[in-house]
């Protein structure tokens, strides 16, 4: 263990045997490393540690606090252990298409989005990078690169698997359109219509948009809020219904913000290697973690090519520019091959633009930056719902990504709350549509990804009062 990692559970320890209350300034930075005999460096990292876990936050040109929200708000409950459901045939689109109407609106409170705020992201330097690499660009390139994706950006982007331990081919990368294209061709070369798929429960909506458009069926395994899917209910899901896809989020899941722990990523794969399904592994928010280090995504207990591992800088560098890409283990052939008879190409201009962008370094620090960001926020709205929220909320505190998944007290409707939301100008995302049952219905997931400021205080207090009126 390291050094701020021990100071932070000694600070940590303190919390939870009262010593230090919720409202209580802790020492500055300066005090501790001088009382302690550790570097300033080493008091940081402990402090920005204990941020993300929730138990402290920093007031501007105040110092450090104990937070309130790391000792009321309740964690979330445990799934009924081991239930599946039986394959269906869903019809989620049309709710999931109303509920997303409502989000992209600039003058509402996206409480609802899929995206982070997209003022996180250097979009001057990149577009400096695209009018750069697009006056430069070979002719043929935009021939050559059709297919694959660009051979610079492949490259960057098989360093980035390197520097992680994975080792991942260029010609193993095929860029997309966004991850989500990256999703659905993956879907599409290992499924037929009316073959099962198995699906963590909840599972991001568009994973039941692209079952739904495909005419398969899926099966919900439950999901852990805080570890992710159950392996022995998937296991048995496995042997019972035969599917012949699997399709998960590993990292920072979406709604939950689960983080599956790397002995289960390990087992997972063991699975899915001995039963050959595929697995779809959907890692978009892989790169906005709160920890000391990137978590190890599936694809790197890989050794026989079943884990179709997909990304994108959409989440985390470049929203708006859709690139994306698929590492698709025994599959890339095939994959290559349906990205030519769909969209034939992502945008080379933009790949380029990327690829500049990595190649003259700064990703990292812009990484470090962002995900520094959002743990603050995270922070801030935790705070709110402790604030505003009535009693019995539960709340999930996700180590990376953007998202809280929040059970209402008892009796709430999330769909009614969402339409009530909408007439206050707020969206949010309600449970019932990351769910092919639409169970959830006491659920909401909410973003914590865009910056704090008095309209989103005004709208977190306005949501907790239309909770506790309902």
């Amino acid at each position: 263990m390291k050094r701020y990692e021990e100071l932070a559970d000694t600070i940590a320890q303190s919390i939870r045997e009262g010593v230090l209350r919720p409202g209580d300034r802790l020492p500055s930075v300066r005090q501790t490393s001088s009382s302690r005999g550790v570097s300033p460096s080493t008091v940081f990292e402990a402090y920005y540690l204990l941020e993300a876990r929730g138990m402290i936050t920093a007031r501007a040109r105040s110092g450090y606090f104990v937070s309130s929200g790391s000792l009321r708000l309740q964690p979330l409950p445990e799934p009924a252990s081991g239930m599946t459901d039986i394959p269906a045939e869903l019809d989620v689109s049309e709710l999931v298409f109303e509920v997303l109407e409502a989000t992209r609106a600039r003058k509402g409170v996206p409480l609802g989005s899929a995206f982070p705020s997209p003022l996180l992201f250097p979009m001057a330097r990149l577009g400096r990078s695209m009018a750069s690499t697009v006056q430069k660009m070979d002719p043929w390139r935009t021939v050559e690169d059709l297919g694959p994706g660009d051979i610079e950006l492949r490259r960057q982007i098989a360093l980035r698997y390197m520097i992680d331990g994975v080792q991942v081919p260029i010609e193993g990368i095929v860029i997309t359109t966004g991850a989500l294209e990256a999703l659905n061709l993956c879907l599409a070369a290992v499924t037929r219509p009316g073959d099962t798929v198995l699906i963590e429960c909840p599972t991001f909506y568009a994973a039941l948009q692209s079952i739904e458009r495909n005419g398969l069926k899926a099966v919900e395994v439950p999901s852990h809020p805080v570890t992710g899917i159950d392996l022995d209910a998937m296991e048995r899901a496995m042997q019972a219904y035969r599917p012949t896809a699997v399709w998960l989020m590993t990292n920072f899941q979406n709604p939950q913000g689960s983080l599956m722990p790397d002995a289960h990523k390990k087992r997972l794969v063991e699975l899915v290697t001995r039963y050959r399904i595929p697995l779809i592994e959907d890692d978009v928010y892989g790169e906005l973690y709160f920890g000391e280090k990137r978590p190890t995504p599936a694809k790197a207990f890989d050794t026989e090519g079943w884990v179709m591992h997909c990304a994108s800088f959409s989440k985390c560098l470049a929203p708006g520019y859709r690139v994306g890409w698929a590492a698709p283990g025994r599959y890339a052939k095939q994959i290559e091959r349906l990205k030519l008879t769909t969209s034939l190409a992502t945008s080379i201009p933009a790949q380029q633009a990327v690829a500049a962008y990595l190649a003259k370094g700064g990703y990292d620090r812009h990484l470090r930056q962002l995900r520094h960001t959002l743990m603050l926020q995270q922070i801030q709205y935790l705070e709110a719902i402790e604030r505003h929220f009535p009693e019995g909320t539960r709340v999930s505190r996700p180590q990376g990504g953007y998202f809280f998944w929040v059970q209402l007290p008892e009796g709430a409707n999330a769909l009614e709350l969402h339409r009530a939301a909408l007439g206050n100008g707020i969206s949010l995302a309600p449970g019932p549509i990351f769910s092919a049952q639409r169970s959830y219905n006491d659920y909401i997931r909410l973003n914590y990804g865009h910056p704090w400021d008095d309209r989103v205080a005004s709208a977190m207090m306005t949501l907790g009062r239309l909770i506790t009126q309902r």
